[in-house]
């Protein structure tokens, strides 16, 4: 009997001046564990003037992941952040009760051809959280735990599995994983995970019980401690979940709330602009129209 309990596919999505592949949510599976939103950034290629340019927005009751294969954009937010995430570097920002940010080109790169290709990740909070003080981490590539065994290559982004923890912040049981190979093999890593699973084919494609599985897919599983596949050569995939929270999570645009009522506070103090703001940045994203959630 298969594992896999539903197959997701990208599907085009806008964020202002830019398309992305959107994975989660879907209107079968809202959520993988704690994992509420992913989207998949390219890869694409900008000319010499276009521009990343997703001006300062909003966030509350979630921790985004900033997760770069190419390119580079640059962050800014209103607890005073400014740096330019790279290549296999994490962003780790965490909401709780409001932040604003910014993302955008860096300056240096706004009149060069460039490519941008990555992962938005959105991980909702714990009840008990989703107000708390907002933070931010940035973790260099260099910092992540990574590992080869068996032929295979391994990075624990976020998160706890095989024994190993990231330093990303996490505030609920998850783990996010990156594996690659050159040869086909097997790959059975069920014992190290636990709660809800998922698995997402970047590049390559892999096998399951007789089925292969190509990119820009998520494989959604039954049972995340029986996660075994084969990958085929040079392949790329990431593999996420955890625990899932007791409680339904509500998203309206850049808010993630377990109630609805907090997600209406916040739609009118970003009318209100009584959000925080960020140093040197001057507009904002303004609230879409209303639509139900």
């Amino acid at each position: 009997m298969s594992n896999i309990q539903l197959i997701i596919e990208e599907r085009a999505a806008d964020i202002g001046n830019f398309l992305v592949g959107r994975l989660l949510p879907f209107r079968q599976k809202r959520a993988v564990g704690p994992f509420v939103f992913l989207d998949h950034m390219g890869p694409a290629h900008l000319s010499n003037y276009q521009n990343l340019d997703v001006g300062p927005h909003p966030h509350i009751g979630l921790s985004t992941l900033t997760y770069l294969f190419e390119g580079s954009i640059m962050h800014r937010d209103s607890l005073g952040n400014e740096i330019e995430i790279k290549p296999g570097a994490v962003n780790w920002m965490t909401a709780g009760k409001g932040i604003v940010h910014s993302e955008r080109t860096p300056e240096y790169l706004r009149t060069s051809e460039k490519m941008l290709h990555g992962l938005q990740i959105w991980v909702a909070l714990p009840m008990e959280l989703e107000k708390m003080e907002p933070s931010f981490v940035h973790i260099e590539e260099k910092d992540i735990p990574h590992w080869t065994e068996n032929g295979l290559s391994f990075k624990l982004i976020a998160g706890e599995a095989f024994g190993k923890k990231s330093g990303v912040p996490t505030y609920s049981p998850l783990y996010f994983i990156e594996i690659k190979n050159t040869a086909s093999q097997k790959v059975n890593i069920g014992k190290d995970l636990f709660g809800e699973g998922a698995l997402y084919v970047l590049e390559g494609s892999i096998k399951s019980e007789g089925t292969t599985f190509g990119e820009k897919q998520i494989l959604v599983a039954k049972e995340s401690t029986l996660c075994e596949f084969e990958m085929d050569e040079n392949s790329t995939v990431y593999i996420f979940g955890g625990e899932a929270f007791p409680e339904e999570r509500f998203i309206y645009w850049n808010f993630v709330a377990t109630d609805k009522a907090i997600i209406e506070e916040a739609k009118e103090r970003w009318i209100q602009q009584t959000f925080p703001e960020i140093p040197g940045e001057t507009g904002f994203v303004p609230l879409p129209a209303p639509t139900k959630f």
